[in-house]
């Protein structure tokens, strides 16, 4: 667990470095470039735990963390521990408000399974 923690760590200073310094056009292109990697069945953390690692590592990150950097560390974490992890960017109209969750099969793994009945989902990647 410490190595994924450690591992979420690097992947939220990446994302936090990218959203600061570039834009959100080259968040999304890391994202949709990371391709899932094959891992062998045996030495493969369940995706529940990879999660888990994002979100204690987000409790103890130096500021707080927002729900599309959170969800694209967990996508890049999650694929490229062979899982096809799909971040999903969603808004609400009324009262206007957007959000950020990964998916995987069209379940959602980081936050509240009801997510696509509350936000009108904008993209996947």
């Amino acid at each position: 667990m410490n190595r994924l923690v450690c591992e979420s760590c690097v992947l939220l200073l990446f994302v936090e470095w990218t959203m600061r310094f570039r834009d959100f056009g080259a968040l999304h292109e890391t994202v949709r470039r990371q391709a899932v990697t094959p891992y062998a069945a045996k030495s493969t953390p369940p995706a529940e735990a990879l999660c888990h690692a994002v979100d204690l590592t987000c409790v103890f990150y130096f500021k707080p963390v927002l729900c599309l950097q959170r969800s694209a560390a967990a996508t890049i974490l999650l694929r490229r521990h062979g899982y096809p992890a799909e971040l999903v960017i969603g808004v609400q109209v009324v009262p206007s408000r957007s959000h950020a969750w990964v998916e995987i099969d069209g379940i959602v793994v980081n936050d509240k399974p009801y997510m696509r009945e509350i936000y009108q989902v904008l993209e996947c990647c």
